[in-house]
């Protein structure tokens, strides 16, 4: 524990003051988002994009220094980084006081400051079964006295929430003690983790099952307008603490120009954000070149009309004053196999031969150079570079190879009938169903699959639908097949691992894979600390499991090219932040804004 408090330790960036009103009304940032957002109740969604709204919102104990590679934690609401005691299994946290929740009827006139206890609550409702929150695997197993809760409320059909629970307890009104069952070397990670923000229990009560619609914070900005699916609109909370941007710059030459910028401004200065939400990614570029939109990611269809041959930005950007953020996302992309399902999953020699044969078919290399425009590269292994664990040296052992893929089908009986296409070694129709968006990068995926499968004889259909219907259906192992992304919540390499564990199916792992073999190397893992050589080694041994057992069809991390229009200003992608306009400012005064 003291390496890690070593990692995370240092100046605290954010220095607090009396209240004031930072934020200029006049200053509106514009951006969109490419999937519609599912909600902002913090406990029950676990979508990139509702979550980059509550991190705006909510407020976590800790947070991330904004400038600081590889990401530093530092207190957000908590006066200082936690007092460890007990060998790593008890944390301290002493609140900041003055911290107050934005006005709402719920509080009935009362201005409602932030209290110890209102964290204990907010833990309590992931472990409450009635909200199946997605997060719930980060507490269960790690608080002292919460497993029992659990176990109660699942016999009762309630959790009682004036309960003390051992390990998580309000000492007075501004402190807050974490007492673990066994020494966590990530429970950092957890109070940093975006949607572990504090939530008020009397607005969870007054609204209920629609507290999505009605998200009540501490943080500097609030939900002013909500259309679902189609725009969100964002405004500084005018009674937020005053926080001076103050944090220090890297060896990273971008940083110079945001230290420039931004160094002595009050925190939020942007009074006001827009977000549309538009899926397809030749409208984002249409709003983008039309300067409807103040930043962009992107989108590999369009990557030549930015680059020239030399990969040098085109001088009809340059002129505009347009400047490109580089960098490799802490993500992976790659799609998943429900391990419940009658055709594609269990664990039988001919089954793990399908995934695998299904694996070594896709034509990855076509996806990076086709539909990415070599936006991305390929992930040799679930943890990405940037984070914790990622192994440079580590190359899969399912590569691309439809020669081997065909032999591998023809070997287990999967035999070819009227029309080329294979059926199961039963004889009876051999059909792949993957779920897909509507969006035309949806079908270039779509079509590069089918001409994927249809090399090695496998007939595949899709599943158009929602994304948050899909997600549903995820959680509840009713897919057969699944694109799907992770972006890193922590910047460690146990935030990827979980997403195969088997206890965590129908919160994380929504391909439902339960490998006993895969789940002890985890829970081994979990015990060890972040610099072990004996973790980064059984990272590797996680890796060889899934990859043998055909886990996942494991595909890239993605390349982002952020265009930024000049007069936005202290721009810098955080690799575990999503809400970087708190950090940020608009000059309007120069001009070339439509």
């Amino acid at each position: 524990m003291r390496k890690f408090m070593r990692l995370a330790g240092g100046a605290v960036a954010l220095l607090i003051a009396a209240s004031a009103l930072a934020a200029d009304p006049a200053k509106v940032l514009r951006i969109s988002f490419p999937v519609a957002e599912t909600g902002f109740d913090p406990v029950r969604v676990s979508d990139l994009y509702s979550n980059t709204v509550n991190e705006a919102i909510f407020e976590r104990l800790l947070t991330y220094d904004y400038l600081a590679r590889p990401a530093k934690i530092v207190p957000l609401t908590a006066e200082s980084l936690p007092e460890v005691q007990d060998g790593g299994r008890t944390y301290i946290l002493h609140l900041k006081r003055g911290i107050y929740f934005t006005p709402d009827p719920a509080f009935k006139g009362k201005r409602r400051e932030l209290v110890a206890e209102d964290y204990v609550y907010s833990f309590k409702r992931f472990a409450d079964p009635k909200n199946r929150s997605p997060w719930a695997f980060m507490l269960e197993g790690h608080i002292d006295g919460l497993d029992e809760r659990i176990a109660e409320a699942k016999k009762s059909g309630k959790f009682d929430y004036d309960a003390t629970i051992p390990g998580m307890v309000a000492l007075d009104k501004y402190t807050l003690r974490f007492k673990l069952k066994e020494v966590d070397y990530l429970f950092p990670y957890t109070l940093a983790h975006i949607p572990f923000g504090a939530v008020a229990r009397e607005v969870i009560e007054a609204y209920g099952d629609d507290a999505q619609a009605h998200p009540v914070g501490t943080g500097p900005y609030m939900l002013k307008e909500w259309r679902r699916a189609a725009k969100i609109v964002l405004e500084a909370n005018p009674e937020y603490r005053k926080v001076v941007w103050d944090f220090k710059a890297t060896s990273d030459p971008w940083d110079k120009d945001v230290v420039a910028a931004m160094k002595g401004k009050t925190i939020p200065e942007i009074g006001r954000v827009e977000i549309s939400i538009i899926e397809e990614d030749q409208s984002r570029w249409l709003a983008f070149s039309r300067k409807e939109l103040d930043w962009l990611a992107l989108p590999a269809t369009f990557r030549q009309q930015v680059f020239d041959a030399s990969n040098k930005v085109k001088p009809e950007w340059t002129d505009q004053g347009v400047t490109i953020f580089k960098s490799i996302d802490p993500d992976v992309a790659y799609t998943f196999f429900n391990f419940r399902d009658p055709i594609v999953g269990g664990f039988s020699k001919e089954k793990i031969a399908l995934r695998r044969a299904i694996i070594m078919g896709y034509d990855l290399d076509e996806e990076i150079r086709v539909i990415r425009k070599y936006q991305a590269v390929q992930a040799q292994m679930p943890i990405p570079y940037g984070v914790v664990g990622f192994d440079p040296r580590y190359r899969s052992i399912n590569q691309y190879d439809p020669v081997l893929a065909n032999r591998l089908l023809d070997y287990f009986g999967y035999k070819r009938g009227p029309g080329g296409y294979r059926t199961l070694p039963d004889g009876k129709p051999l059909v792949l169903k993957q779920a897909t968006g509507t969006s035309a990068t949806d079908r270039e995926f779509n079509e590069l699959w089918k001409k994927s499968m249809d090399a090695i004889g496998i007939r595949m259909e899709f599943q158009q639908g929602k994304f948050a219907d899909h997600l549903k259906q995820a959680k509840a192992c009713q897919l057969m097949m699944w694109g799907a992304a992770w972006i890193a919540d922590y910047p460690d390499g146990e935030n990827f691992m979980q997403l195969l564990y088997g206890p965590n199916t129908g919160q994380s792992n929504n391909g439902c894979y339960e490998s006993k073999a895969f789940d002890a190397m985890y829970d081994k893992a979990r015990a060890l600390p972040p610099d072990s050589i004996e973790r980064d080694h059984l990272f590797i041994d996680m890796t060889r499991q899934m990859e043998v057992d055909g886990a996942w069809s494991l595909h890239v991390s993605r390349e982002r090219n952020q265009m930024i229009r000049p007069w936005v200003k202290g721009y810098k992608k955080h690799p575990i932040l999503h809400a970087e306009w708190m950090y940020m400012d608009l000059d309007l005064a120069g001009g070339g804004r439509s």
